[in-house]
């Protein structure tokens, strides 16, 4: 279940893009709020139905990449998963299953993530970059595939 106000910051969103809030846009975000981490078209497309056809849904992907509402990963193999912004999701990061491609989300401690920003600016510093962000993915097996 969503927090109050998380369509509605959803759709001013797009209509800073020009953009407004379809029935198809709504049924990929809603799929993408209640996925327990990134999904890919096709299972996007499973969860949503017939309702919207598989083209109507990467256009509806695009448009929500492109508004900073989604955000694409692009893993191993060629597959690119999506889930909702960071803005809506909160920080996090990715255990991501190199047998099956299951993706799922998880949350580190604050005494974590200072560490991880610490060595990424001391990475950053020594190469003349100014980060902006972070995309932290572990790779390996899953339960159900060890």
């Amino acid at each position: 279940m969503q927090p109050s106000g998380f369509h509605a910051a959803v759709e001013s969103r797009l209509l800073d893009h020009d953009v407004r809030y379809t029935k198809g846009r709504r049924a990929v975000v809603e799929s993408l709020a209640a996925a327990k981490g990134p999904r890919s078209a096709a299972e996007l497309s499973a969860q949503i139905g017939p309702g919207i056809p598989l083209s109507s849904l990467y256009r509806s992907l695009t448009v929500l990449v492109d508004a900073g509402v989604v955000a694409p990963h692009f893993g191993s193999g060629g597959l690119t998963r999506y889930e909702l912004a960071e803005w809506l999701l909160g920080h996090h990061h990715h255990l991501v299953c190199v047998a099956c491609g299951s993706v799922q989300d998880v949350s580190l401690p604050p005494t974590y993530e200072t560490q991880i920003r610490e060595l990424i600016e001391h990475v950053s510093r020594t190469a003349s970059f100014r980060p902006v962000s972070h995309v932290f993915e572990i790779e390996g097996r899953c339960l159900n595939c060890i």
